[in-house]
């Protein structure tokens, strides 16, 4: 579903990805891990067709980030860390105009569906202004999945949230990948919501990629680590790189 070849991006003469090359399977919850300045979310505004790499190529669900990139944003959502919505407008508001946005036939239906499958009807006709943090990243959840896509991309979708909204953000990751087959790949650095949420990880490590598998085969191969956390620093090898929350 995610296809990466030496991927490079490079402003003036400091690299911030250095020729990365991964697969992400269809169906996977890909978890991809780093310190802060690792390289994640330069990588995750390519591949979302935001930002231009300096070289090397990927192609999401079949089409090229460059070349194809409106064919790539039909297919795909995208969730930021800090999730812009209008705060003036109702979060239905804000959906519909997201909807007819993406083009989708009958925005009043798939406004309906992605509300009650996110658990968000009760707050549809509050402004965004009004609304917690854990409200409004729902709400952003639901932009991004409006128009049913292939492919959802999370940059840090934990980040702000207390330990309830974490617990319900997880939930409806994995309702999103079982019940409707979407493919995640998700930014972060609360290694426990990794363990928890994702079939597959990579580690970036100053913008280059330094291992990726698959959650079970890596929880095989470092069986003497007794947490993820653990692992994480045995990949690296490098304690100054311990992810910050």
């Amino acid at each position: 579903m995610i296809e990466i070849k030496n991927l490079t991006k490079k402003y003036g003469a400091f690299t911030a990805l250095d020729g990365i090359s991964l697969i992400v399977k269809k169906g996977d919850i890909f978890g991809f891990l780093g310190h802060n300045g690792a390289g994640k979310t330069t990588t995750t505004n390519m591949l979302t067709t935001l930002l231009e790499p300096t070289g090397g190529s990927a192609t999401i669900a079949g089409f090229d980030i460059v070349s194809q990139s409106m064919d790539v944003r039909r297919n795909i959502g995208y969730v930021p860390e800090n999730v812009q919505l209008y705060d003036t407008l109702t979060a239905y508001e804000n959906l519909e105009f997201f909807a007819q946005l993406s083009g989708i036939s009958h925005p009043r239906d798939a406004i309906g569906e992605t509300l009650e499958f996110l658990q968000a009807t009760s707050f549809a006709h509050k402004k965004i202004g009004e609304l917690s943090k854990g409200m409004r990243q729902r709400i952003g959840l639901a932009q991004a999945i409006i128009h049913k896509p292939a492919v959802l991309f999370l940059d840090e979708p934990s980040a702000g949230l207390d330990p309830t909204g974490i617990i319900q953000l997880r939930e409806i990751i994995i309702r999103l990948n079982k019940e409707e087959g979407t493919t995640i790949f998700m930014n972060s650095h609360l290694l426990v919501e990794v363990a928890k949420t994702c079939t597959a990880i990579g580690v970036l490590n100053h913008g280059k990629l330094v291992y990726t598998d698959t959650l079970a085969n890596t929880l095989k191969r470092f069986k003497n680590e007794d947490s993820l956390e653990k692992i994480y620093f045995s990949i690296n090898g490098d304690a100054d790189n311990k992810p910050r929350n």
